[in-house]
């Protein structure tokens, strides 16, 4: 296939956008409405619902009592893993779980100068899902990238559904699985997975948030349940931008485009920004010359055609304008000084800084999370972090002198909005002001006699 070239600012580049940019969100009717009933089922039958779903959505013959992956069958999958490859995993698992340390946020309190005590908790989820997919292959990376985080952050209890396959399980995501630290693996996937984690049913107990990629039926079901349990984001087909100059290597810039359109949906976006046609020319030829071999090279082929391009624009100031209105998953710098120009990028998921810093090295284990805001929400939403595992309760602890000082304003402040009853609450504490802003009439407290028992009484 030939990659396409577009011209900036032209009509034909605008609908190509558009179309691109239209990706997330595009669900809706018909799908919204057989998730919504899938949900329902899984809510009403529990167990029996996603036995029924597993056999007619993956062709899986379970029973209540193989839901469950065994916790053996979980080390031995790690143990039966080729030494290389686990020694793979374990670098990658190390390698997360140090750059998710420094995500973390810590509780903090401090007195202001009027003496109150003020500040946030900050404590760990007790019960997260983490969503893998099953799709075309298995996904250790994405168990690693799911669940390290949260257990940085200190979560308990980690709850792994992935789809179960006709040929059996996959050996890989089970041991990238015991490598994390996942303590439940259940053969499900799909939107009753996400149904099962967000209600419960008799073998699985519901979750307080869910994570994870993965198709529309899956992010359809996630927003669905959103308010029973928390989720992420809504992840969408993955995206790679890259900005290269003239002197970039075109054949580095035709690998980058074809791994992020490799993932197999259909709708990945691959898209070249550089101010030389030359360069554009040289790289729709080098991934011509990639596909010839490519194992997936029709799958690939399929998703380039439809959501891949080469933009040519006047400058990398403009490319630069361009990327940051697109928002994109993956942003590579492919230019000369990549680093200088680090800080016109505004919106981007990740961004890999110079031709050596290819978007796959940060798909397994160069640190940061894998799962990025997609279809343009980088605008808006951050990488997956130990910060998503946690909660925080804010702390408000009053002194005398504080409630005497701030009380005034607060019931000035709640009758401005009509709540008598909130500037009561501070008044009857002594603090505060009567609607006229005089102090209400005080009763002269009655003369008190000693009792016998030695306790004041009033007089008569």
């Amino acid at each position: 296939m030939k990659l396409k070239i577009f011209a900036a600012d032209t009509p034909a580049l605008r609908r190509f956008l558009e179309a691109a940019g239209g990706r997330r969100g595009a669900a809706g009717g018909a799908l919204d409405a057989a998730v919504a009933k899938i949900l329902a089922a899984v809510r009403r039958r529990g167990d029996r619902a996603l036995i029924e779903f597993a056999r007619r959505f993956d062709g899986a013959r379970l029973t209540a009592a193989s839901l469950r992956v065994a916790p053996a069958e979980l080390r031995a999958a790690r143990d039966a893993l080729p030494g290389p490859q686990r020694r793979a995993l374990e670098l990658a698992a190390r390698r997360i779980a140090e750059f998710h340390r420094r995500t973390l946020h810590h509780s903090f309190a401090y007195r202001d100068r009027l003496g109150m005590r003020l500040g946030q908790m900050v404590r760990p989820l007790a019960r997260v899902g983490i969503y893998v997919p099953g799709g075309m292959g298995a996904y250790p990376s994405t168990v690693l990238m799911n669940a390290l985080p949260a257990r940085v952050a200190g979560v308990k209890e980690i709850v792994m559904v992935s789809r179960a396959a006709a040929a059996g399980d996959r050996p890989a995501a089970l041991a990238a699985a015991a490598i994390a630290g996942v303590g439940e693996v259940y053969r499900i996937g799909g939107a009753h997975a996400v149904a099962a984690l967000a209600y419960g049913t008799a073998t699985i107990r519901p979750v307080d948030k869910i994570v994870g990629p993965g198709n529309a039926w899956v992010q359809a079901a996630k927003r669905m349940v959103y308010g029973v349990v928390d989720i992420d984001k809504m992840a969408g087909p993955s995206e790679v931008l890259v900005i290269a100059d003239a002197a970039a290597n075109p054949a580095w810039v035709a690998a980058d485009l074809i791994a992020q359109a490799e993932h197999g949906s259909g709708d990945e976006a691959a898209i070249l920004v550089t101010p030389s046609r030359a360069l554009a020319q040289a790289v729709a030829a080098a991934v011509e010359l990639a596909l010839a071999d490519l194992p997936r090279a029709e799958t690939v082929a399929r998703a380039l055609k439809k959501r891949g391009a080469a933009v040519v624009v006047r400058d990398l100031e403009a490319a630069f304008e361009l990327a940051n209105r697109i928002a994109p998953e993956h942003l590579e710098l492919e230019i000369a000084r990549a680093g200088s120009w680090l800080g016109r990028v505004v919106n981007a998921g990740a961004v890999f800084v110079g031709g050596r810093s290819p978007a796959p090295l940060g798909d397994y284990l160069a640190g940061p999370n894998h799962v990025l805001p997609t279809g343009g929400s980088a605008r808006f939403a951050s990488p997956l972090g130990a910060y998503d595992f946690l909660k925080r309760t804010s702390i408000i602890e009053a002194s005398p002198a504080a409630l005497r000082a701030l009380g005034p304003a607060v019931a000035r402040l709640a009758r401005m909005e009509g709540f008598e009853a909130h500037a009561r609450a501070i008044e009857i504490r002594g603090a505060g002001a009567p609607p006229n802003g005089k102090q209400s009439p005080r009763r002269k407290p009655r003369a008190r006699r000693q009792g016998t028992n030695g306790i004041a009484k009033p007089t008569a």
